[in-house]
């Protein structure tokens, strides 16, 4: 990695630059306007670094912060790292153009999931709030990568503490529904009801059609939507305490 330019870190709280080459323009927009966070999903933090830093894997993020707090800068905040893949949000699909992306030192679901340490989401905390005020992100547009991919990811999980967050004025956020008995919803049902389902999460701005059918996506969109606005139970259905934390989600904005 001799060979690749270094930079200058674009926050004060990145405490090392470790420049990845996997990089290029930011297509339509000059400046992020979304903040997109990940877990590593891998066995170890010097993984998951080399695997960002790899031309042969064509992968990277903005920043990596490790269990400890140590934060690290990969790709210049100007450029488009290739962090989110095949993704989408209140209809664009470029989301690698629109975001700056950080990944959270955790093995993930694959590797047993712990929780993440009381100094690593003081860090994160710390660093998304210096990105989302140096520009001026909306708190609606701090999202987790299982939000604008949920076939196909589920990090950062229900086990990081949006709520943390959400007290330093990072991201959108409402107190969950508590859980209840009641009328719910699963996958192969079908109705006017599920369509008004589909349709609210899509005014939030899931990637999900509106069937009134509820289809293998609109289960997945469902859990993402329950991976970070009601941790409390994960499972895809639909049931009152989601469609109520999800109604007061859409008019909170």
């Amino acid at each position: 990695m001799d060979d690749v330019p270094t930079f200058t870190a674009d926050s004060p709280l990145a405490a090392d630059v470790l420049a990845s080459p996997n990089h290029g323009e930011r297509l339509g927009v000059a400046v992020a306007d979304m903040l997109l966070l990940h877990y590593t999903g891998m066995q170890s933090a010097e993984e998951a670094v080399a695997w960002l830093r790899s031309p042969e894997k064509a992968v990277s993020c903005h920043y990596v912060v490790h269990e400890d707090g140590h934060i690290v800068q990969l790709v210049p905040e100007s450029r488009r790292a290739w962090h989110a893949g095949l993704s989408s949000w209140a209809g664009a699909t470029d989301i690698n153009s629109l975001s700056i992306g950080i990944e959270i030192v955790n093995p993930g679901h694959d590797f047993g999931y712990p929780p993440f340490p009381a100094r690593q989401i003081e860090a994160v905390t710390a660093l998304s709030k210096d990105i989302v005020t140096r520009l001026a992100i909306r708190p609606e547009r701090v999202l987790a990568h299982s939000d604008v991919a949920p076939l196909r990811k589920q990090d950062p999980g229900e086990k990081f503490p949006w709520d943390i967050l959400h007290r330093a004025g990072i991201g959108h956020l409402v107190e969950e529904e508590p859980i209840s008995d009641g009328r719910y919803f699963m996958r192969g049902e079908s109705g006017q009801p599920i369509e008004a389902l589909q349709a609210m999460l899509g005014f939030y701005g899931y990637a999900v059609p509106v069937t009134g059918t509820y289809c293998e996506t609109t289960e997945a969109v469902v859990r993402a939507f329950q991976r970070h606005f009601r941790r409390s139970r994960v499972d895809g259905v639909a049931d009152v305490s989601t469609l109520a934390t999800l109604y007061a989600l859409c008019t909170s904005r």
